[in-house]
């Protein structure tokens, strides 16, 4: 297993291997066979940024029986994409915009496509998968279902820091069975086995290249379990998968 983290140091942005309390960089690109250059920093000495740098972001929607409710259960993925602008890194701020009235988080595992994939079958698609992360799908409510509600989400789900990201891309991890969990101002507000997916990792990749191109960097958010609140001013979400790490960011208004 390994956690792979994009960072600055001074006025440098780099990838390196995450080693305990040991950042072990990296040349080149996350995805261009990357050699270790023998630098180390210490992890406090390094400001984590999104892990990856996606060409594309996109997200599934009900995606577990516990967040469906009394909804019926989707035939295939239902997806959409988030902006690329809207990624924000760990520790950085989720801003809740201007005439926003309920922004909720949703915290959700994150794959990280690695290899190029277009009409993959299962194994194809199994294969196309680098690692995940964890990732919060910050969503306005209002702007998703109220009166005034935006036809393709584009506000609902695409402002600037809607997309938080990291803190680590682990690879050779088992993800079919991980504990997700959320907590709010350290309330664990979610807590959900990966298990529980309606459409495992590999399916939601099948499905989505039977018609995108996936590329590698490219993420896909999931989808979130049970239910969520109304974030505030203040407020600090922490999103935290067993083995991966947290993703803590701070609400500001």
């Amino acid at each position: 297993m390994t956690k792979y983290i994009r960072y600055l140091t001074d006025s440098t942005v780099a990838y390196g291997i995450l080693d305990g309390d040991t950042v072990r960089e990296l040349s080149g690109g996350l995805f261009d066979s990357p050699a270790e250059t023998g630098v180390t920093h210490p992890l406090a000495g390094v400001k984590l940024l999104a892990p990856c740098q996606p060409g594309k972001i996109l997200a599934v929607g009900l995606n577990y029986g516990s967040h469906i409710g009394n909804r019926p259960r989707p035939a295939h993925p239902e997806m959409f994409y988030k902006p690329v602008s809207a990624l924000q890194s760990p520790g950085g701020p989720i801003v809740i915009p201007r005439d926003a009235t309920d922004l909720h988080y949703e915290g959700e595992l994150v794959m990280v496509i690695g290899k190029r994939a277009r009409n993959a079958s299962r194994e194809e698609a199994r294969d196309a998968i680098f690692g995940v992360t964890c990732g919060n799908d910050v969503s306005e409510r209002n702007w998703q279902h109220g009166q005034g509600k935006d036809l393709q989400w584009w506000r609902a789900k695409g402002c600037d820091t809607f997309a938080p990201l990291g803190p680590a891309i682990v690879t050779g991890i088992e993800y079919g069975n991980l504990l997700l969990q959320t907590r709010l101002n350290g309330e664990r507000v979610q807590s959900q086995y990966t298990a529980d997916l309606i459409f495992d990792c590999p399916a939601i990749v099948e499905w989505v290249s039977g018609w995108v191109t996936l590329m590698p960097g490219d993420v896909i958010y999931t989808g979130t379990p049970g239910s969520t609140r109304k974030l505030a001013p203040g407020d600090v979400v922490e999103v935290e998968i067993e083995g991966i790490g947290i993703l803590r960011n701070p609400v500001t208004g």
